[in-house]
């Protein structure tokens, strides 16, 4: 089971130098995707130029293997191909952000499904708050998404960026804590308060059955 996260958190993750420094290039995402829909040969490499890095830390963050990252990158480039048109994303960094994680986190599953680790371990602790049904039978993933960027607006600034870091990227609690500042105990007891207050959000909005 994965938390559905909401478009809001890309422009949380992107005002930091830590996401920041993962995009270059000058061209604008309205630019790409137009050379997607002219199926022009540049549009992979546009979109390669100014989000490559991103993606690649994206799937590095569930596979901690580069080179099953960089693979997943090439899948994901092909995924957006595919895709654009006829969909023309509102957010190109949301899209193709989630296409990558969607490949890597299918690749992480069929490459660890009988081990524990660090990713299982980290979404395993959600598996109180968010019902583990099938999603499509209580709600449309959108909603949910919306309901969890509603949640995100509550919280402070470091137990957003926590629980976005954890739960989205994939990172250890030990990495957390250098990224923000703060000791591997204090992010551990912010993580397990913001869990406890998301649950109860989601049932106060009606997300409480579960199979």
């Amino acid at each position: 089971m994965v938390a559905m996260l909401g478009s809001k958190i890309f422009a949380v993750m992107i005002q930091g130098r830590r996401m920041k420094k993962y995009m270059a290039g000058n061209t604008e995402d309205g630019e790409i995707i137009d050379l997607f829909f002219k199926r022009s040969q540049n549009a992979i490499s546009a979109l390669e130029e100014k989000y490559g890095r991103l993606l690649f830390q994206v799937s590095y963050n569930i596979l901690n293997n580069p080179e099953d990252a960089s693979e997943c990158v090439n899948d994901t480039y092909l995924g957006v191909w595919n895709t654009i048109p006829p969909t023309k994303p509102e957010s190109l960094i949301h899209y193709v952000c989630s296409i990558a994680r969607n490949i890597s986190l299918t690749r992480f599953r069929n490459a660890h499904a009988k081990r524990r680790d660090g990713l299982f371990v980290a979404l395993e602790e959600l598996e109180n708050c968010i019902p583990d049904q099938s999603l499509e039978e209580q709600v449309a993933l959108r909603q949910l998404g919306q309901a969890i960027d509603a949640f995100l607006d509550t919280l402070d600034q470091k137990s957003r960026l926590a629980f976005i870091y954890r739960y989205w990227m994939g990172d250890s609690v030990k990495r957390i804590s250098e990224v923000l500042g703060m000791s591997v105990n204090n992010v551990s007891i912010r993580l397990s308060r913001t869990r406890k207050k998301l649950k109860k959000y989601l049932e106060e909005e009606g997300y409480d059955e579960r199979g």
